[in-house]
């Protein structure tokens, strides 16, 4: 008879593969290495997760924030342009810095054909564009493309966020964070 999941032991392994993934890297991602790192066997992974790939997606999901919530309360253009530029700084010194991280990692293994990540990246980049849609048509109801600014930005965003990994060019970043703020999304 197969043991039952302990929930709570669940979730703390949850937490540190985000970290693990952080620190070591989602390409050469092993089992046994993880395993180690988190205290438990590989076999124990497998027990509460079925695979790797299906243990990462549990990992990023517990990681996930409320983004129809992010832009809910906007009403203005220099409200979102403000959080927009905010959510650069939030997300490369903040506490999200590491599940965004991890999801950036993802987001490039999901554009190998077949991959198993393909459908949680899809719909994490749907969940976005969608909010920030949202967003955009409530504070500009004629804005002639908001889906078409909601991807620049989300896009611009998160490649502006890697290149501050990759280079720590914070002054140049945040400028062209400003650049792509405004020219994105309208006057009022």
């Amino acid at each position: 008879m197969p043991r039952p999941l302990d929930h709570a032991r669940r979730e703390d392994l949850l937490s540190g593969v985000i970290n693990y993934i952080a620190d070591h890297g989602l390409a050469e991602l092993s089992l046994r290495p993880l395993a180690d790192y988190l205290g438990t066997s590989s076999r124990m992974l497998i027990h509460y997760f079925g695979t790797k790939e299906h243990m990462l997606i549990a990992a990023l999901e517990t990681q996930r924030p409320n983004i129809s919530a992010m832009f809910a309360d906007i009403q203005d253009p220099e409200t979102l342009r403000t959080r927009l530029t905010a959510s650069y700084t939030l997300n490369t010194t903040g506490p999200a810095r590491t599940s965004l991280r991890v999801l950036l990692q993802v987001l490039g293994a999901a554009t190998v054909p077949n991959s198993p990540f393909h459908p949680y990246a899809t719909d994490a980049i749907k969940v976005l564009i969608t909010a920030l849609t949202s967003a955009l048509t409530r504070i500009t109801p004629t804005h002639p493309d908001p889906e078409a600014a909601a991807t620049l930005l989300i896009s611009g965003i998160r490649g502006l966020i890697q290149d501050f990994w990759i280079t720590g060019d914070t002054s140049r970043i945040d400028r062209a964070i400003h650049m792509l703020a405004d020219q994105a999304v309208p006057q009022a």
